[in-house]
């Protein structure tokens, strides 16, 4: 334990539960967000003393703010967990072309430009482990979320062909595929929830906590040997 974990949208209701969850495990944490600063002081009063290395302030929706944050990391990173993003709904041929910059800069553009800076250094150790947070709409797609569904598909790709890339190395590539997470991504009525949760095998909504034990198992020794894989943590929901 004790290794250093770069956690991308910790500020996110996913993204702050991974990060309470490994600061408890012994990791020590550079947390990324973009304007929830709230959140951040939260993490502060939750995590343990000492456990948190750094916060990086960047918007990953410009190039410029991709930049920044790689300016600001001035630790050595055993581990990167992607939990940034964002959500959109509406017919494919209405997306406004800024919001289309906007998802493949923050799901798309800005976890390959961190990954192939910090890869080199992964490479020289014969060590690292990069973990995406993406979604079952990027396995199967979704209605109304076309463009969500194309920039997850691209994760899923991008976590199966670096892991054959750089596993020779000692790099371990994996992705987490949550269902129906309850956050506040998932702005859906009491009744649209009711009829989704009954679709669901486990009958209930997954938890933010759900996704961040699937990350924890992926980080520790025990999932070793588990690699190129897009866990799904859906409660049997397909």
């Amino acid at each position: 334990m004790g290794k250093n974990v770069l956690i991308i949208g910790a500020s996110g209701d996913i993204g702050s539960k991974i990060a309470t969850q490994l600061g408890k495990e012994g990791y020590s944490l550079i947390l990324h967000y973009n304007q929830n600063e709230k959140a951040i002081e939260t993490l502060q009063n939750k995590i343990p003393t000492g456990a948190i290395l750094d916060t990086i302030k960047a918007n990953l929706a410009t190039d410029e703010g991709i930049k920044s944050l790689l300016k600001g990391i001035f630790y050595p990173i055993d581990s990167i967990v992607f939990s940034s993003g964002i959500a959109y709904y509406g017919l494919f041929q209405d997306t406004p072309e800024p919001i289309m910059d906007e998802m493949l800069s923050i799901h798309v553009k800005a976890p390959f430009s961190i990954v192939k800076e910090i890869l080199p250094e992964m490479i020289k150790r014969k060590s690292g482990k990069i973990i995406l947070i993406s979604s079952i709409w990027g396995e199967v797609g979704a209605s109304n979320e076309v463009l969500y569904s194309a920039v997850k598909g691209a994760q899923n790709s991008f976590v199966k062909s670096l892991s054959k890339e750089v596993g020779p190395s000692g790099i371990v590539v994996n992705a987490v595929s949550p269902g129906f997470i309850e956050t506040k991504m998932n702005p859906l009525t009491v009744e649209e929830k009711e009829y989704l949760v009954d679709d669901i095998p486990l009958n209930r909504a997954g938890r933010p906590q759900d996704v961040a034990d699937a990350v924890s198992f992926l980080l520790s020794d025990k999932a070793a040997y588990i690699h190129g894989e897009i866990l799904r943590i859906t409660g049997g929901w397909d």
